[in-house]
């Protein structure tokens, strides 16, 4: 696999490549694509732009002197985690997955879905600055968070891993990656699934908050732009999703990587599971909420978790 910006020399047909570990994209053509549905993915993400200051949250900065301190608590602790999780899939699909990317559609798809990320991001700004009174204080605590951070070790180690082996790979190669070691196949699958987990189920928690909030006509300002981000993440999901069927489709190692790694799938699932309820355990210290509590949240997520297991091939 080549690794030129723009290799000329590179005539291979796209649509035989494969999605990952094959020559680089070069001529950047939509005409025909490999697989439509990355397309639909992209075309959807860029009909679905949005702008965080498109949404009022005036009354928000009222409501949030009106909550409780147990229930600012738990808004204000939602909103540190979503900014740590989108700091990092504001720059890890990129970092991770373009390098060894190999379809034009499925570069543009990862562009794309980095980019709506950061949208995530900037939205948290934009509660914060009309919330808070200091807003770098709330930026300035998150890594003081021990849940927080934890969790954050947990999501950046598989991209961290897949990263590492890209530039060794390249380094060793002089920029080109024939053969492909099986242990790196194995570590794109396992990031891929990780990442699967993230915009699958760890967000969840957080949303559920948000939206608890505004079912009794509170941060609703908020909610509106929960809700158009948990949109954004449902299409990440079903990216992740279809690549982890069509990755298996596409080559018999990454089939038997599938196979092998279903115990280790499983534990990454069941790991985040008692993350997340450690999580509503610490959002839940010290009082719950209208219509919210932890016992409802610990079961929610075990329904999310289950659903998104099932539809990669796993056993809840």
């Amino acid at each position: 696999m080549s690794y030129s910006v723009f290799d000329s020399s590179n005539k291979k047909d796209h649509m035989t490549s494969r999605a990952f570990f094959d020559d680089a994209p070069t001529v950047a053509r939509y005409d025909k694509v490999k697989y439509q549905w990355l397309e639909k993915l992209t075309d959807k993400q860029l009909g679905f732009f949005w702008r965080p200051e498109e949404v009022d949250i005036y009354k928000d900065a009222k409501d949030f002197k009106e909550l409780t301190a147990h229930e600012q608590h738990i808004f204000t602790s939602n909103l540190k985690r979503q900014i740590l999780l989108d700091s990092v899939q504001g720059r890890a699909p990129t970092a991770a997955f373009s390098p060894i990317c190999s379809l034009p559609e499925l570069e543009t798809w990862i562009t794309t879905w980095t980019f709506s990320e950061t949208i995530h991001s900037r939205s948290y700004t934009h509660i914060i600055r009309n919330i808070y009174s200091n807003p770098s204080k709330v930026f300035d605590e998150i890594m003081d968070i021990a849940e927080i951070v934890d969790c954050a070790k947990d999501i950046s180690k598989y991209y961290d891993r897949l990263i590492d082996l890209n530039e060794r790979a390249s380094s060793a190669t002089h920029g080109h990656l024939v053969p492909i070691p099986y242990h790196h196949k194995k570590a794109l699958w396992l990031a891929l699934m990780s990442v699967n987990i993230l915009e699958g189920v760890r967000f969840y928690v957080s949303f559920a908050c948000s939206w608890a909030f505004a079912e009794v006509k509170k941060m609703e300002g908020n909610a509106k732009i929960i809700k158009f981000i948990a949109r954004d993440e449902n299409l990440h999901l079903a990216g992740t999703q279809q690549l982890l069927k069509a990755l298996q489709k596409d080559d018999e190692d990454f089939a038997r990587i599938a196979e092998e790694t279903k115990e280790e799938a499983v534990g990454l699932f069941v790991a985040a599971v008692e993350q997340e309820k450690a999580w509503a355990s610490y959002l839940f210290k010290d009082g719950s909420m209208v219509g919210l509590n932890e016992t409802l949240l610990n079961e929610y997520i075990e329904w999310i978790a289950h659903k998104r297991m099932q539809t990669v091939g796993l056993d809840s």
